[in-house]
Order: structure tokens, then C-alpha cells, then sequence
């Protein structure tokens, strides 16, 4: 490049554009992921909601690209970190991104740590892989990182086994892990599902306060409605594979205009309601996607659906600045109260 040029400013930390992911099994294609798109700016949370099943960790592992090949396969898309496209670089560039500019915390502690190696050698490898460390450099900022993520004793805790620390200290540990080479996007698969509730207040807590100190961006995965309320300035709600609306908490939250959001809105219990209540419920089952029918995918459990729906897709587009819907009758879509 010539010094008359002047490179591009880029706009956004991460674009997502029409992600698509398929899944080739024997009883048929799984629609996983169909055509997401978004952005995310340099130290915003972004919350991704949805029941179990709607593609929130398939969209993730494909960003990172963890699907297994077969029987997954990233059919579209482009997912751009800096303007450079994570699904067109080569699996070694690849492996220097995982960790170095985004990390991934998984759901499961247990299975996602390797039980044979000890919880010291699993925090190092990261450290001397992309950070260059020797061993000394590399196990006293492994010592670091644990006491960071509040585990006592953690220089003597560095040769202990996953079995040997509770569900909470294990996801600390990945945690610490995720953290070691101060990730510019940390993206969080439902960290606190298996843990109890005040240790997942104490994870929640201790993700904010370290993205404040570090200045990341974080993706947090979840179907808690609340935490995503507590900690993220967007959010993305996913359904049937797809995103289906998409905005800043407060508009969403304030304003849902997706049947869909309304529902999972209005089954949160309300602790100022003084009458006692039934929580909203979201009538019909959650859809198969193997081979997913044409039209909205919500249509069937939908009490706004019109002949239109069952037949064409709706596009997400803007119904306001930054709060994005797909819904052929938003206009008609009202908050339950």
C-alpha cells in the first residue's frame, strides 16, 4: 500500500452477515442456523435469547468454527473480525484467532475441561501458545488469572485436577482460561445453566466486572431474560434457527414486536404484580428443523398469523432506529401486561 492510501476505518468489532448452517443427517437436512446478521461494537454485551434448540450455540461454534464437518457445514455467510473473514482463512489462522481474539466459555465445565490434565497445564498452553511465554512466565500468570477469577490459594491450586474443584471453580477456571490472552470478544454459551443460583449471580458478576477492567466485547448465550436485562446493552432474539428481532434491551423490552418476544417476555414472573396471576404461555411446540416448512417459522403457535405467514418468510427490518423485527403483523403486536 502506497502512503498516498489510507486504509479503511472500520465501523464495528464483528459483523455477522447471513450465517448459514446445515446439519446433513439421516432423517433429513437440520436448518440450524438460517441467514443471521448483526454487528458488534468494541466493549458492548450483546445477549442472545432463545428456548433450547432455536441455533444460539450453533451460531456460535460456527463463528468460531467448532461445527463438526460432517455432519455440520457452514453453507454461507461471512463472519468479519476487523474486516477479516473468519470463514474463508486457514485453519491454522484460525487457531490463532480462538483464544488470542475471541474466547469461548462453554456450558458445561466438566466436559469442556480435559479431566487428565491438570487445570495449571491447560491455562499455560494458551499463554505460551499465543503470548510466546516460557514455563515460569506462563504458570506465574496462570497463578494470576485464578486469583483474578477469585479461586484462594490459586498458585497451589494450578496442579490440581478439574474433579478437584467444585461445578462454580471450574467455570471459573475456563473463565481464567477464555481471559489469559485478553480476548478482544469473549462469547459466553450459557456459563451459569449447571450451577446453582448464587454461584451463578457470582459468575454473572464476575464476567461484568472483569469486561469493564479488560474493555472486551462479550456475546452472552442464555435463555434468562433477566440476566440479559442486568448485563447487556442489545440483544438478539433467535427462533427456529433465525433471528427474528433484534434491538437495544430497553426497546425490546419496553417495546416487543415479535409474538415470539412478547411470549417469552410475559412468562417472567413480575414480583410487582399485586393480584396473583397465570404466567403468559406460548401455546403449540417448538419446530423441528429438519426439513423447516416455507413461510414464518413461528406461524403455527403464532395468534396473529395470517394466510400470508403460513407462505412467506418475513424479513427483519427496522420498525425504529436500531430495533429490528421480522413479522409480517408487528404493527398489530402488543406487550402482554
Amino acid at each position: 500500500m502506497s502512503v498516498h492510501e489510507v486504509q479503511p476505518v472500520l465501523e464495528h468489532l464483528l459483523e455477522v452477515n447471513n450465517l448459514t448452517t446445515r446439519f446433513y443427517t439421516e432423517e433429513g437436512i437440520v436448518y440450524a442456523v438460517s441467514g443471521v446478521s448483526y454487528k458488534l461494537d468494541e466493549g458492548e454485551t450483546l445477549g442472545v435469547v432463545g428456548e433450547s434448540g432455536c441455533g444460539k450455540s450453533v451460531h456460535a461454534l460456527s463463528m468460531m468454527r467448532l461445527i463438526p464437518m460432517p455432519p455440520g457445514k457452514i453453507e454461507a455467510g461471512e463472519v468479519l473480525l476487523q474486516g477479516r473473514d473468519l470463514l474463508k482463512i486457514s485453519e491454522d489462522e484460525m487457531r490463532r484467532v480462538r483464544g488470542a481474539q475471541i474466547a469461548m466459555i462453554f456450558q458445561d465445565p466438566m466436559t469442556s475441561l480435559n479431566p487428565v490434565l491438570t487445570i495449571g497445564f491447560q491455562i499455560t498452553e494458551a499463554l505460551k501458545l499465543h503470548q510466546g511465554m516460557n514455563d515460569k512466565e506462563a504458570r506465574a500468570r496462570a497463578a494470576e488469572l485464578l486469583d483474578m477469577v477469585g479461586i484462594p490459594e490459586a498458585a497451589q491450586r494450578l496442579d490440581d485436577y478439574p474433579h478437584q474443584f467444585s461445578g462454580g471453580m471450574r467455570q471459573r477456571a475456563m473463565i481464567a482460561m477464555a481471559l489469559s490472552c485478553s480476548p478482544e470478544i469473549l462469547i459466553a454459551d450459557e456459563p451459569t445453566t449447571a450451577l446453582d443460583v448464587t454461584i451463578q449471580a457470582q459468575i454473572i458478576e464476575l464476567v461484568k466486572r472483569l469486561r469493564d477492567k479488560i474493555g472486551m466485547a462479550v456475546i452472552w448465550i442464555t435463555h434468562d431474560l433477566g440476566v440479559v436485562a442486568g448485563m447487556a446493552q442489545r440483544v438478539n432474539v433467535m427462533y427456529a434457527g433465525s433471528l427474528i428481532e433484534s434491538g437495544a434491551v430497553k426497546m425490546i423490552y419496553g417495546n416487543p414486536r415479535h409474538p415470539y418476544t412478547v411470549g417469552l417476555l410475559g412468562s417472567l414472573p413480575k414480583i410487582n404484580r399485586i393480584e396473583r396471576t397465570k404466567l403468559y404461555s406460548i401455546h403449540g411446540e417448538p419446530p423441528d428443523l429438519v426439513g423447516l416448512q416455507e413461510g414464518c417459522p413461528f406461524a403455527p403457535r403464532c395468534t396473529y398469523a395470517v394466510e400470508r405467514c403460513l407462505h412467506e418468510t418475513p424479513p427483519l427490518e427496522p420498525i425504529e432506529t436500531g430495533h429490528l423485527v421480522a413479522c409480517w403483523e408487528k404493527e398489530k403486536v402488543k406487550k402482554v401486561q
